[in-house]
């Protein structure tokens, strides 16, 4: 692949693309782009997802998520070290409700995953610090108008490659999904 290329891949999920990207890298670093719309849209991803662009850092053990929505979009990438992506179909209305699965992103492997509405998304980071990015559809609304899935709820066996994650307040305290 050359500077502006990308690979798209169907995953397990229905709707959930790998997305492989391409970095010019020489003695000084590398340097990349995280979006370029027309690019994406060459290859079939026409969302917009440009409403806001957000990251976050975290140390190594910490576990952000399960979290979504039921209108926004996610562009997720890897900006430094790497995470444990776990992507979460939560569509109660499709035949792959509480299916998952599960991406390692990293800055050297530059591979991105594009997440649709009602799916939630956690990761886990398993570097010493690492830096996850996303570009969404929509603006974030605030937790209350976000679902939020225990990472250890038994409804969907998700496998974590860690047991007692360092959680926020609101993932710890999330009840498990009612049948």
């Amino acid at each position: 692949m050359e500077s502006g290329q990308i690979k798209v891949s169907k995953t397990s999920l229905c709707g959930v693309l790998k997305i492989e990207r391409y970095a010019f890298r020489d003695l000084r670093g590398m340097y990349g782009e995280t979006y370029a719309p027309e690019v994406y849209k060459e290859h079939g991803i026409n969302m917009e997802l440009n409403a806001e662009d957000n990251f976050s850092v975290s140390k190594k053990n910490v576990l952000r998520g399960i979290h979504g929505d039921d209108r926004t979009w996610k562009l997720i990438s890897c900006l430094q070290g790497t995470f444990n992506l776990v992507v979460l179909n939560f569509d109660r209305e499709s035949d792959q409700f509480g299916q998952w699965e599960s991406f390692t992103l990293s800055r050297e492997n530059m591979l991105q995953v594009l997440v649709p509405p009602k799916f939630g998304n956690g990761h886990l980071i398993l570097t010493d610090e690492a830096m996850f990015h996303y570009n969404q559809s929509h603006r974030y609304q605030g937790a209350q108008n976000q679902f939020t899935i225990r990472w250890d709820d038994p409804k969907f066996n998700i496998q974590w490659p860690i047991n007692g994650p360092i959680l926020s307040r609101r993932d710890a305290e999330a009840p498990y999904v009612q049948q």
